[in-house]
């Protein structure tokens, strides 16, 4: 008995892909940073470098729009889209798994250093050292020291 799998036909996005929202956004930020760019470089305005900066700062955010439309439409095939967590490929399985030995062996040992390295606190006696000004009515000028039990 052999099963029939069908395929669904890959769709093809004509023009800007994917993710038009993020292209014209991109765009339009573009448009208005040079815009205010150019106000900036020829409207003879006193304040001309605010507006060169902005169209600056406007077009470096449109970067953000950029990415978003550029990752939006990068395609990958089904295959390459399993987890780790229960859709381990049984090729990868053995070198994956070292690695994660080795990766929480690491993490463990920095982990457990700070634990032990820091010092027990109860029940110990401090002893507090304070200094007092001459303004204060205090007879002594130099130090007081007082045990303070924690």
């Amino acid at each position: 008995m052999s099963t029939f799998v069908q395929e669904e036909p890959e769709r093809s996005y004509g023009g800007v892909g994917r993710c038009k929202c993020s292209f014209w956004l991109a765009v339009v930020h573009d448009v208005v940073g040079v815009v205010i760019m150019m106000v900036g470089v020829f409207g003879g305005l006193v304040i001309h470098d605010l507006f060169i900066y902005g169209g600056g700062i406007v077009i470096f955010l449109s970067l953000i729009w950029w990415v978003f439309w550029y990752s939006g439409n990068i395609d990958v095939p089904p295959e390459q889209l399993e987890d780790d967590v229960g859709l381990i490929k049984l090729r990868e399985r053995g070198l994956g798994r070292a690695a994660r030995r080795v990766s929480d062996r690491f993490t463990s040992r920095i982990r457990n250093s700070f634990r032990k390295n820091r010092p027990a606190i109860s029940g110990a006696e401090v002893s507090l050292s304070t200094i007092y000004d001459s303004a204060m009515a205090s007879s002594s000028k130099g130090l007081a020291r007082d045990a303070l039990a924690v």
